[in-house]
Order: structure tokens, then C-alpha cells, then sequence
């Protein structure tokens, strides 16, 4: 991988984790383009994943510190029990992490014919929500679950995590500004999981899997500053999209997208 690589494929990361056209289908997309094996990617996906945990981490720094301060008053408030609504959000994605690991990872294969599909899928829910009314209730436990689950679904490439996850929330009812921040926020927890099993997995387990391919310093570098704005950028912009109701413009991106990846499989493979 060379640093012009690792650029487009940090911006493409920083873009599509927070705009709801799914990161890790266009992530393939982009491997498939460029003849990158995800044997020689693993270093790059960590630490543009890190990067994206850190521009969450910078939007909403404000809202992240306040929950922190009362979780250790120790109270039963509204803040700890949004915590726990977080923590609940998790449970779905990493269960299926735990149990179905080596399958989801055998997902990731730059299958684009397969992305292609779901990013249409992805299309239709954020079509769904669209149209779904801004509701005036706020996130319920049950909703924690429900929309956690619609997360773990989200593993599989071409489908939308931001997508589904806020397309989710709309669909059960709760406003825009609640779906949205619930979103990031909740991304927190499995992709700082995800990222410390895989150093663990490739790098201090004696089982690890040797790769292929050194990616230098600089390459991880650029990567890593590439997520980290356009991550910036994106979670901000996501947060207006939502609240202004344009979702379906990015539902008809994912239509056409998939569309384009279907017919160069039939075309060109």
C-alpha cells in the first residue's frame, strides 16, 4: 500500500463511518479497486478505525465529559441511565463478535457483488426513514436493544452502520437530534472493542497471523490524519443531514452505487 492509497482509503473511512453509506462496503469496494488482500490491510483498518473513535471522541467531547462527571456521582439519573442505554446498545454486536467471529470476517473478501446488494438494502431503509415522522420520545431500553441490533446487523459490508442504526431509531419514533447522537455515540463501544481484539489477535497473541506486507510508518500516518478529518467533518455534517430530513439523497447514492458495482460484475468479471 502507498501513501496515495492510504490518503483515498482514510478519506473514504472518515467519510462513510459516519454518512450513512456503509465504511465497510466502500472500504471493499475500495480494497477490490486497488488489489489490496485483507491479510495485508488488517494494520491500515485498525488504526483508521482508531481514528474515527477519536473524531467521535473531539465532536462530542462536550456531551462524552458530562456523562463521564455523573457516572461517578454514583446516581440514579438520566445521564447513567443513558450510559447504561449505551452500554445495553453493545450487547447485540458483541455477542455476535464472540460467537461468529471467523464469519464475519469472512465477509470481508472485496466481494463487490455482495456489497453491491446490501448497499441497495442500505438505500431502502434510509428510504423507510425518510419518511418516518420526528418523534418527540426519547430512547427507551428496548430501543437500545432493537437499535443495537440493527448495529450487528451493520457488520456485514455494504450495509450502513450510521444507516441502520439511526434509520432505526427513527423508525421507533424518537426524534432526529436523540437518533443521531444515540448513533455515534453507541459506536464508541464496539469499535474500541474491535480494535483492541484485533491488536490482540495480530499482535500479542502467540497465534497471530504474520502479514505479508510491512505497511511503513508514513503510509499508517497519512491514513490515520485522512480518517481523523474527514471524520471530523462527517459526524458534524451527519448531525445537520439528519435534522434537515436528507437521508434520501444518500439512500439513492447507495442505490446507484450498488447498482454500479452489480453491473461491473456482470460486465467486467
Amino acid at each position: 500500500m502507498d501513501w496515495i492509497e492510504a490518503l483515498i482509503l482514510g478519506i473514504i473511512q472518515g467519510l462513510t463511518e459516519f454518512l450513512p453509506v456503509s465504511s465497510s462496503g466502500h472500504l471493499e469496494l475500495g480494497k477490490a479497486l486497488f488489489g489490496i488482500h485483507a491479510s495485508e490491510s488488517m494494520t491500515f483498518t485498525i488504526v483508521v478505525h482508531a481514528a474515527t473513535v477519536l473524531s467521535i471522541l473531539v465532536v462530542f467531547r462536550e456531551d462524552i465529559l458530562g456523562l463521564l462527571k455523573s457516572l461517578f456521582t454514583f446516581k440514579n439519573n438520566e445521564d447513567n441511565k443513558y450510559i447504561l442505554k449505551l452500554l445495553v446498545s453493545a450487547i447485540p454486536v458483541v455477542i455476535l463478535g464472540v460467537l461468529y467471529g471467523d464469519e464475519i470476517k469472512n465477509l470481508f473478501t472485496a466481494n463487490v457483488l455482495f456489497v453491491g446488494l446490501m448497499l441497495i438494502l442500505t438505500g431502502g431503509l434510509l428510504s423507510w426513514a425518510h419518511f418516518a415522522k420526528d418523534g418527540k420520545r426519547k430512547i427507551t431500553f428496548l430501543d437500545a436493544i432493537i437499535i443495537g441490533i440493527a448495529q450487528a446487523i451493520a457488520v456485514i459490508p455494504g450495509i450502513s452502520r450510521s444507516g441502520a442504526t439511526i434509520s432505526t431509531a427513527l423508525i421507533l419514533g424518537n426524534s432526529k437530534t436523540k437518533a443521531a447522537r444515540f448513533s455515534f455515540l453507541m459506536v464508541i463501544i464496539p469499535i474500541l472493542g474491535a480494535v483492541c481484539k484485533d491488536i490482540y489477535d495480530n499482535y500479542i497473541s502467540s497465534t497471530a497471523i504474520t502479514s505479508t506486507e510491512q505497511i511503513s510508518m508514513p503510509v499508517l500516518t497519512i491514513g490515520f490524519v485522512a480518517a481523523f478529518i474527514s471524520g471530523l467533518l462527517a459526524c458534524s455534517l451527519m448531525l445537520k443531514i439528519v435534522k434537515n430530513s436528507k437521508l434520501i439523497y444518500f439512500a439513492i447514492y447507495c442505490v446507484v452505487v450498488g447498482l454500479a458495482a452489480i453491473a461491473y460484475v456482470l460486465l467486467f468479471k
